[in-house]
């Protein structure tokens, strides 16, 4: 249904016009960008991404049937303790949403981290309102490992962070049972 591929400069314009607000901006992004998101930071975003050594893997999300970018995902990778984290999480396509998308997107960047990577451990952070996603990634194996209260700041709101992350065994024993 779905399939990552390398995410690249023809992507830019896409991913900028779903980005339409700093609210938005902070969900997806972090603090790694800043409103509104430009060419010259997707630039600075994958200069040294997506290479045999590179740490950051940086996916443009692809419905197979017509080719249509409808999302976008990333893995930061630390090679030292075996460990990633999954980053920029978005199905931009509206009409995508709600269909199974980021459950399939998780699970294919869990299977190049596990399989592929030979990592460990993969963590994540998602916003606590955000209760589609925590479901969509407690479905697909990962466990709270805490809550860090009111630890960003957006405007004059703090909104807090659920740490999540799963073990290698954990996806394994998993993938059996599916």
């Amino acid at each position: 249904m779905i399939k990552l591929v390398h995410f690249e400069r023809t992507d830019f314009k896409k991913l900028i016009d779903w980005i339409d607000s700093p609210k938005f901006l902070l969900q997806w992004g972090g603090q790694t960008f800043c409103f509104p998101l430009d060419e010259q930071q997707l630039e600075n975003y994958i200069k040294s991404a997506n290479t045999y050594a590179s740490q950051t893997l940086i996916y443009r999300v692809m419905h197979e049937e017509n080719d249509e970018v409808i999302g976008h995902i990333s893995l930061q990778i630390d090679r030292i303790n075996k460990s990633a984290r999954i980053g920029k999480v978005l199905i931009g396509e509206k009409s995508k949403r709600g269909q199974g998308i980021g459950q399939l997107m998780i699970e294919k960047v869990l299977n190049i981290a596990f399989e592929e990577l030979k990592l460990h451990r993969v963590s994540l952070g998602v916003f606590s309102f955000n209760l589609s996603a925590i479901a969509c990634y407690e479905k697909a194996g990962f466990v709270k490992e805490g809550l860090l209260r009111e630890a960003r700041k957006i405007e004059n709101e703090f909104w807090s962070l659920w740490e999540m992350s799963i073990l290698e065994n954990e996806w394994f024993e998993k993938k059996e049972l599916i």
